[in-house]
């Protein structure tokens, strides 16, 4: 703001300069290149995902001096992360308070940015932040400290050589290939596995008569005049059924299993310091038990998104209403719940995620050498869970660990910034409640691995330092020549 009150987007950019460097401290670079095959060029660090955590940690290294980082996304620039792609509500679920990616300066927050533009009362008026502005912020974010970002670059496959990675990549739909020291999966929610779709459903139905709530290509055009049936009870389950609404769908029925609908949202409670911090360093019997309790609440959507939907009169809620059989019948999807049978035209599946590394085309070759949390903890019986022992058994920094100890000692340098880190370390990248104390635990982590990596050469480098402070040659020459 100018010292008149009128927003000043200019001014704050000027501020943030002049904060990182009052706290630029240590200022002096500390990494020596690595030697790639043939002489090719190795990156200290590849953050795969520029999204808001992807970001985030380019920044943070970049504050530890560590600036031979690569940022990739297939995504084109702009359309990084879900906010302009499948995040279909108007605002963002989380409070518009919280803080994480700014690392701790003020004048890099939401907050700062938004109040530049727009003035403290527009923030004090504000609700929730609505999705496009938070990818605007992200922009900004991204443009304003430039970051080393490449868009419409895929990784396809990752290759341990020579103590480094080989990241086989497609580059605007051409292969490449880079090499890299470390390497950091902030992938988002499916990072570690894929979107969920029943076998019931993909086996019965032809794939043009269903999709998943991330799908970024719904066409909610061609469903106008016809019933979508919304297979979900979770806050993406309905805002599907929202947007299907609103663009002229006859019927949208939404089913749940359960016999009513949570209402309670457990993460609010956790919103707290001690949690957030320490979490990861529980033993791994308290982790499991917290998660175990937390993932199994479906979790319940905010009131502005049961007020969307429930406002159209061709809604309808179903609960304790599974989808015991499905198939085509006459044209038409045939749902069979204990509630009676529905038809629709259309079935969208908000179904969460399956957390499993295998899954995934880049993490392919790894995943038969990372530990999961099936491997390291036997839950008791009671506290039994088979869809969170498969998510991966991370480190503190949230890098991979052995299934065999002694056996692949290079998965320490890929650390996994995804949901599927959400048992090992709480909330982090799959998130916003918990960049606030995940990334600097991140950043913290590899910087670290760096040094250790190369500590040998960190101490005959402090042997070899030999820079005088004063001359006492000059001194007694000065004083002979008086």
């Amino acid at each position: 703001m100018t010292a008149s009150g009128i927003p000043d987007l200019a001014a704050l950019e000027a501020r943030v300069a002049h904060d990182l460097d009052i706290t630029a401290y240590p200022t002096k670079p500390w990494l020596r290149p690595a030697a790639g095959p043939d002489g090719a060029h190795v990156y200290d660090v590849v953050i795969v995902g520029a999204g808001q955590s992807g970001l985030a940690a380019a920044f943070g290294l970049r504050r530890e001096k560590v600036e031979n980082v690569l940022v990739i996304d297939a995504a084109p620039a702009g359309r990084e992360g879900p906010w302009t792609t499948f995040a279909r509500m108007p605002t963002l679920r989380s409070p518009k308070y919280l803080t994480g990616i700014d690392l701790g300066q003020p004048s890099l927050t939401f907050r700062a940015w938004f109040e530049a533009q727009h003035g403290a009362g527009a923030w004090a008026a504000l609700g929730k932040i609505p999705t496009e502005t938070w990818m605007a912020y992200l922009v900004w974010f991204r443009r304003l400290l430039d970051l080393p970002v490449e868009n419409d670059c895929r990784l396809e496959r990752t290759e341990p050589v020579d103590g480094i990675f080989r990241l086989h990549l497609s580059r605007a739909g051409t292969p490449d290939a880079i090499h890299a020291r470390k390497l950091v999966y902030c992938t988002g929610l499916d990072g570690t596995g894929e979107w969920y779709v029943p076998e019931t459903i993909r086996d019965a139905l032809p794939a043009d008569r269903y999709c998943h709530a991330a799908d970024p290509d719904i066409d909610f055009a061609a469903l106008a005049g016809k019933t979508v049936a919304v297979l979900g009870a979770g806050a993406s389950a309905f805002d599907q059924a929202s947007v299907a609404l609103e663009r002229g769908a006859a019927d949208v029925h939404l089913f749940s299993r359960r016999a009513a609908l949570n209402r309670v949202q457990p993460f609010i409670h956790l919103e707290l310091a001690g949690f957030l911090r320490n979490f990861a360093e529980l033993t791994p019997a308290w982790r499991w038990r917290f998660m175990n309790y937390l993932l199994r609440q479906r979790e319940p959507c905010p009131p502005e998104t049961w007020e969307r939907a429930t406002r159209h009169a061709n809604f309808h809620l179903h609960t304790g209403a599974p989808w015991d059989a499905v198939r085509m019948d006459g044209g038409r999807i045939r749902i069979e719940t204990p509630k009676g049978v529905t038809h629709a035209d259309f079935a969208i599946c908000g179904t969460g995620i399956t957390v499993d590394m295998g899954l995934r085309p880049e993490l392919a070759g790894i995943a038969p050498h990372a530990a999961t949390w099936a491997d390291r903890y036997t839950p008791p019986p009671a506290e039994a869970n088979p869809w969170i022992a498969g998510y991966p058994y991370l480190d503190p920094a949230c890098a991979l660990t052995e299934k065999v100890p002694g056996a692949v000692p290079w998965l320490r340098h890929l650390h996994v910034f995804t949901f599927g880190a959400t048992l090992s370390i709480g909330f982090s990248g799959g998130g916003m409640n918990g960049l606030k104390y995940s990334l600097p635990r991140l950043i913290g982590g590899i910087t670290r691995g760096l040094f250790a990596d190369d500590v040998e050469r960190q101490f005959q480098d402090l042997l070899d330092y030999q820079e005088p402070l004063f001359d006492p040659d000059a001194w007694t020459t000065r004083r002979a020549a008086e």
